[in-house]
């Protein structure tokens, strides 16, 4: 097995060849996902990565630790035993690198299922959850804002997955859940504000405007749930969201 290497894009596609080789399902998420999916990547995009994500469904936390285990990588080994049926940690200490592997389910702020969406041999999750991991965390930074422009780049909105980002699977998720509807909504109007700041050009910049307001228009078109307007009733009133810190304790 080869060593672990220094670029993180080509580590993670390493690391993908393996879970391949083993007809493993495990699947990138992050700036490294988002970054597989571009075809093209305008300068103006282009940024660093620090770490690695994956997801996996659950009940393969053993498998994924092994995986990762045989590829050089040294497990947190307290956070991994109180949190292995959720979240593992493994370390990459010779380029100071961490790669956490989301266990059924993507949980910071808001809990994004992935389970049943994961299938063996694909490279990432679906571009639908993938913008969502980017847009659920409550303070939006800006490389979260950076890998939203991108992905929103090169790929529509759409009511299937393919090639597209899912609306339809986005609009049925917020549906049901006030707080992540009230994140997702927030943030996609705050990355349609920024989207001007990148030097792209002025067709390319409307095109993803109309891409995020159409993504906006689905979510608010769909149907919600009785537990969706029984929480619209609290509003902000109530915090919404966890934070990241009082997930991973």
């Amino acid at each position: 097995m080869s060593a672990i290497l220094p670029d993180i894009v080509e580590e993670g596609e390493r690391l993908l060849a393996l879970a391949r080789e083993r007809d493993a399902t495990f699947a990138l998420l992050g700036g490294v996902a988002v970054r597989l999916h571009a075809s093209e990547i305008p300068p103006a995009l282009d940024r660093e990565y620090k770490d690695l994500d994956f997801a996996v469904p659950k009940g393969a936390s053993g498998a994924a630790g092994k995986l990762l285990a045989e590829a050089g990588y040294e497990p947190q080994v307290v956070f991994n035993a109180m949190n292995g049926k959720e979240r593992l940690l493994y370390h990459d200490t010779q380029h100071g690198r961490q790669v956490d592997v989301f266990v059924g389910s993507f949980r910071m702020c808001h809990e994004i299922p992935l389970s049943q969406r994961l299938r063996p041999h694909q490279s990432t999750v679906p571009l639908a959850e993938l913008l969502l991991t980017k847009l659920q965390i409550i303070e939006l930074n800006e490389k979260d804002i950076r890998d939203t422009v991108l992905l929103l780049h090169g790929h529509e909105v759409s009511d299937h997955d393919d090639d597209a980002v899912n609306g339809a699977r986005i609009a049925e998720l917020c549906a049901d859940d006030w707080g992540l509807w009230r994140t997702i909504t927030r943030n996609l109007e705050g990355c349609s504000a920024h989207v001007d700041q990148y030097d792209l050009p002025q067709e390319k910049r409307s095109e993803i405007k109309d891409r995020l307001q159409h993504l906006l228009a689905r979510i608010e078109a769909a149907p919600k749930s009785r537990a969706w307007r029984l929480r619209d009733k609290i509003g902000e009133r109530k915090r919404w969201y966890d934070l990241p810190e009082e997930v991973q304790r």
